[in-house]
């Protein structure tokens, strides 16, 4: 037999369709995560099994690395692939073989089935590498740049099935169709269903998001079970002033985390907790020392409200300045100066730093106040409040009217 560890993500399922195409009946494959690969690889050492290894996609942790490197010294077939930057390491070791890619980003399956392509374990199947390729551009989140859309719709039609019939649909079809792969006429009516069942649920949780400081990090938190890849990662769009979303997951207890920015590395932060991953995609174990850390303190905070799409009047990056307010009821004016530049006012007060773009001006604004851009009908009810003016009269003059009272002109009520 031919024992595999391996993830249980699409990647990971990719290297257990390879172990079976290629071993057949002799491959016995166990997914895992970070959470018990440690434990389920030291079992399978304890039974003293003469089986050959491979370990895909994951990495084990110190005390389990000097077991392997035993085994392997004395003689019996360790080998672990892996494309994870933070599992670097394990190229020191001659049973180790991690390589995140240089000009183009890799995954573990494309490294499993190149590996047994160079040891003639397998035979090439154009379909199948068709089909890697689109595992290899969603684990690296090259499909979003390239808008490889099909990318994104195996994942999700990985979800629906799940995996074992995942697994077995795609490995008879890279059989019996061995010059392509594509979606069939149901698949493809299934997925489109299943995006909108996802947006919904991206704008639902886009409601719930809280955000908090930790450490360097200014964060976006929020609990959910399904879709983390598509949702961190959209969030994090709608909300570009975290440097990264953190998805908690109590059920499975784990937490996620996922950037859009080169800035954050969030393998580099999980690791901070035992975790790992990719520099934009990672995790780690909800335990009680990161519950105390990142849902103790996130329960008492109120969700972060979204801009208004609709407005005319106090709009982002406007001439006349942006007004946004908060849940403790401040209001934050950013406006701009004569230079070109742009300051922040808080109640009455001009804070001593100047911003050369907007947009830098903005994500201070939201990440220090927790703020969002003000509604037109709020801006233009509080002008109301205190100005000898209709609402007409300042909906109609609203920017000439607030330049001139930036700049104390005369006249601005007449």
């Amino acid at each position: 037999m031919i024992k595999l560890f391996t993830d249980s993500d699409l990647d990971g399922t990719a290297c257990a369709i390879i172990a079976e195409l290629a071993f057949d009946k002799e491959a016995d494959v166990t997914h895992c995560t970070y959470r018990n690969l440690d434990d389920r690889v030291e079992g399978f050492l304890q039974q003293n099994n003469e089986d050959p290894i491979f370990i895909t996609d994951l990495s084990v942790n110190e005390h389990v690395e000097k077991l392997l490197d035993e085994r392997f010294r004395e003689g019996s077939h360790v080998q672990m692939i892996d494309h994870h930057a933070t599992a670097m390491h394990f190229n020191d070791y001659k049973w180790g073989f991690v390589d995140p890619g240089e000009n183009q980003k890799t995954c573990a399956a494309t490294l499993f089935y190149d590996f047994l392509l160079e040891k003639e374990k397998i035979e090439p199947l154009e379909s199948l590498e068709t089909f890697l390729e689109l595992v290899r551009k969603y684990d690296t989140w090259e499909w979003e740049e390239e808008n490889e859309v099909d990318a994104k719709r195996l994942n999700d039609l990985f979800s629906i099935m799940g995996r074992e019939t995942f697994k077995s649909e795609m490995i008879r079809r890279l059989t019996r169709e061995s010059d392509s792969f594509k979606f069939n006429d149901s698949e493809e009516m299934i997925l489109d269903l299943e995006e909108r069942k996802i947006e919904r649920y991206i704008h639902q949780k886009n409601r719930q998001l809280v955000q908090m400081f930790f450490d360097e990090y200014c964060i976006g938190l929020v609990h959910a079970e399904s879709y983390h890849s598509e949702l961190g990662n959209e969030l994090n769009k709608r909300n570009p002033h975290l440097d990264f979303i953190t998805i908690i997951n109590a059920g499975s207890k784990r937490l996620g985390f996922r950037t859009i920015h080169d800035e954050a590395d969030v393998s580099e932060f999980a690791s901070r907790f035992g975790g790992g991953g990719h520099p934009k995609a990672a995790g780690c174990e909800l335990n009680e020392d990161t519950f105390r850390i990142f849902v103790e303190p996130s329960f008492a905070l109120k969700p972060v409200r979204k801009d208004p799409e609709r407005n005319k009047l106090n709009e982002r990056n406007s001439e006349s300045g942006s007004f946004y307010e908060n849940h403790d009821e401040k209001i934050i004016y950013i406006r701009p100066r004569r230079e070109g530049e742009w300051e922040v006012m808080c109640r009455g007060k001009v804070e001593s730093s100047v911003f050369h773009e907007f947009e830098d001006a903005e994500r201070h604004v939201k990440r220090t106040y927790h703020a969002w851009l003000r509604s037109d009908k709020a801006v233009v009810e509080d002008f109301v409040r205190v100005l000898p003016l209709t609402k007409e009269q300042i909906m109609d003059r609203y920017h000439t009217m607030i330049k001139a009272m930036l700049y104390q002109e005369e006249d601005v009520l007449s």
